[in-house]
């Protein structure tokens, strides 16, 4: 009696101690709590060719946006975000056309005019005309009470209700004026020279001197100027009239235009692009017209709402910034998805597209349309588990009929299609060789079907037959695992087409994986993806033929030892591989990446034995590790699938820094001087490090996140969300390291 009363003591102890550790563990996994964040987006405004020689822009206190061009006032019109606007003639106020305005600014948050003869404003009723007498007068700021310092480029003339209060001049070309209300100054640049202009002492001060000055702006409550250049920018203390440290040089661009401190962050405008430094030291950078009409900047200046206005050679971007949670993200994207990437159920990119302009373009075809569908559909199988949104679900059940149709379209059994589209002019068609007559005859269908479709297939199925909670849904999803696998296995493990014939890239076959050296990665790969696709198979279908053949590759053919070849031996094949293998390991192959990532589902979730699954942890941590440079967002959830050890950080950065408009825009970086290269290497990683995501061209998690430039076909598709942005926000959801959003509860 006694020892049963102390083992179960005991027992009760250990029950105890396993909890507490259970909620250590837990207490110790690293989740984001979505709180909300400041997402940037672009509208732009274009101008018409005719619009010459656009000079500044300012914004009011009513919001309203004006730009001074030679021709007159303009103002921008009809734009939204990814639909751009125009600048049209601004002829709210008639009389003003009559005028032939020099300059506009801004003065108690009303705009103000300088031309020929005065100062005037519509604002106050109209009682600003403060004349100054200096006909050729371009340059004015405003200072206390009404009072004006006007410039010519060459003198100076402060005025007050039409009175001459001072005069001077400089020795050099006036090229800004601005008052500083903390200093009580005004302050003048020269193209040489920095000096200010004391309203009390009438007198000129001179600050600082240097060379080639474009622009500048006093910060921090007047404490400090930055003096842009044409080769970087300095910063001054004004108190004591010292340069503090050295010139910056290491910028997007150094050929600064514009400097305006905005919302308590410094701006610059350059000859290519617009960018803002950060608290960090480092810039946000935004050029190409994923954000400007036009790379050559004339002026930075606050916009409306918390917006900055950046006025280009070719119209106007206004930078928007909204604050909204991860989640509002996703179901901005999955409106994206919807409206405008599926095709026949498939998740398609829009190509074809007139220079961002979404109202044309097609939905194209793709070698890639089931492993793409996928994606999507892994995303919105997680959504639904995760949210039981009778929306998500529908969107796998259609989904699932693309897939499924992939099976039934070709005459092979078990041998799913890459694509299928109505029988018509192959012209219209990507790969037309390719494509095949189906039974039917307003159909074709894609063959050559690749282990990466295959691999795609199964981690989508399989996540629907464990997650889905819909019987018919599961069923269906279990038969097309059975068929493709079982297609695999009677046909010695290979993918063969309807001529035949192996597929090219659909081998798996020992012959075939045993041949590559063992430092090529198709070895590691192969193995690794038709493990997890016997070992999916088997778990929902019980057949002892998956699981006999997955323990056989292993055990007999090496494939768990090739499968956990750490990833720092991968490399190039040795002089004398055979033109296979140096074909494919001529450097790291970013495909390869997407397909261990998606198969790991299958590999780790699925595993045969906890042993198996142990050693499988080790591999993908061991993969992840090699990839934390890229801070890939899909791959660091992907992991959190089986460890703590992941960069969460990096992920929700991934998330948040990705660009709203995923249109295909020409980006360029590799003229910046604020990035670090590093040399050509075996990764192509290009950079110290990676770039944000809305700072590089768009591109899938098959792509090499340190590509840095994009040109050719600016503006001709736009890709879609479905597989580059939801998959890893809704896995993150589903495995519980991104929390939904905290919402207010409104009493």
């Amino acid at each position: 009696m006694i020892k049963n009363i102390v083992s179960s003591i005991s027992f009760i102890y250990l029950l105890s101690f396993s909890f507490l550790m259970t909620l250590q563990v837990k207490a110790q996994r690293p989740v984001f709590k979505d709180v909300g964040f400041s997402q940037d987006i672009s509208i732009k405004y274009y101008a018409p060719a005719e619009v010459k020689n656009l000079k500044k822009v300012f914004s009011d206190r009513n919001g309203v946006i004006q730009i001074l061009s030679a021709d007159g006032l303009f103002k921008p019109n009809a734009g939204a975000f990814l639909y751009p606007g125009t600048i049209i003639a601004d002829r709210s106020y008639r009389p003003l056309a009559d005028k032939k305005l020099a300059d506009i600014g801004v003065y108690d948050r009303q705009f103000v005019y300088l031309d020929s003869t005065a100062v005037l404003s519509n604002a106050w009723a109209g009682s600003l005309f403060s004349k100054h007498g200096m006909p050729n007068s371009n340059l004015f700021a405003g200072g206390p009470d009404f009072t004006f310092l006007i410039s010519d480029g060459a003198t100076f003339k402060c005025i007050k209700d039409s009175k001459l209060l001072w005069s001077g001049k400089i020795a050099e070309r006036i090229i800004g004026i601005r008052y500083s209300v903390e200093n009580k100054n005004f302050w003048i640049l020269g193209s040489k020279s920095l000096t200010s202009f004391s309203l009390k002492d009438k007198k000129l001060i001179s600050i600082f001197e240097g060379a080639n000055f474009t622009s500048f702006d006093l910060i921090d409550k007047g404490s400090k100027t930055i003096l842009g250049t044409n080769n970087g920018y300095f910063e001054i203390n004004n108190v004591t009239r010292n340069q503090i440290g050295n010139i910056h040089q290491n910028l997007p661009c150094n050929e600064i235009t514009s400097v305006e401190e905005i919302n308590g962050k410094v701006w610059f405008g350059s000859t290519f692009g617009a960018f803002m430094l950060r608290e960090d030291g480092k810039y946000n950078y935004y050029n190409g017209e994923r954000w400007l009409p036009g790379d050559q900047v004339i002026q930075v200046s606050e916009g409306p709402e918390s917006s900055v206005l950046v006025l280009t050679n070719n119209g106007l971007g206004q930078i928007c910034f909204k604050n909204m949670t991860l989640e509002d993200k996703a179901m901005y994207y999955e409106k994206q998805v919807r409206q405008r990437h599926i095709r026949n159920g498939f998740n398609a990119s829009l190509e074809g597209i007139n220079h961002g302009d979404l109202s044309g373009g097609y939905l194209k075809d793709s070698d890639n349309d089931g492993l793409w569908t996928s994606m999507y559909l892994g995303a919105e199988i997680f959504r639904y588990a995760t949210t039981k949104s009778d929306e998500a679900l529908q969107n796998c059940r259609e989904s699932l009929d693309a897939m499924e149709r992939l099976y039934t379209i070709t005459s092979v059994p078990g041998f799913p299609a890459r694509s299928f589209e109505r029988r018509g002019n192959k012209d219209r068609l990507s790969d037309p060789d390719r494509w095949q007559h189906a039974s039917d005859p307003e159909w074709d269908w894609k063959s050559t079907t690749s282990s990466d479709e295959a691999i795609g297939h199964i981690f989508a199925l399989g996540a629907m037959a464990e997650l889905i909670d819909n019987q018919p849904m599961k069923n269906r999803a279990i038969h097309l695992i059975d068929i493709l696998v079982q297609h695999i296995v009677d046909h010695n493990l290979y993918l063969v087409d309807y001529d035949g014939k192996p597929t090219t890239w659909g081998r798996w076959n020992p012959e075939y994986v045993n041949a590559l050296p063992k430092n090529v990665g198709d070895r590691k790969i192969t193995s690794s993806n038709i493990t997890s696709m016997l070992q999916t198979a088997y778990h929902f279908t019980h057949k002892e033929i998956y699981k006999d053949k997955a323990l056989e590759l292993m055990e007999k053919y090496g494939y768990l030892d090739n499968l956990m070849r750490p990833m720092s031996e991968i490399g190039k094949a040795p002089a004398d591989g055979s033109d296979l293998s140096k074909e494919l390991s001529d450097g790291w192959n970013h495909s390869d990446d997407e397909m261990y990532f998606v198969g790991y589902w299958g590999l780790y979730r699925y595993a045969f034995s906890n042993d198996l699954k142990a050693k499988y942890k080790e591999t993908i941590i061991d993969h992840w590790k090699i990839e934390r440079s890229e801070k890939e967002g899909a791959w660091n959830i992907f992991t959190a699938m089986v460890s703590d050890e992941f960069d969460l950080k990096e992920a929700v950065w991934y998330l948040q820094e990705h660009p709203m408009d995923l249109i295909n825009w020409d980006i360029m970086n590799s003229q910046r001087k604020d990035i670090e290269f590093v040399a050509p290497n075996f990764r192509n990683q290009t950079l110290k490090e990676v770039l944000p995501p809305d700072e590089r061209p768009v591109q899938r998690h098959n792509g090499n996140m340190f590509n840095i430039d994009k040109k050719g076909g600016n503006g001709n598709g736009e890709e879609s969300a479905g597989d580059i942005w939801l998959l890893p926000y809704w896995m993150g959801r589903y495995l519980g390291v991104i929390n939904a959003p905290l919402r207010e509860v409104k009493k």
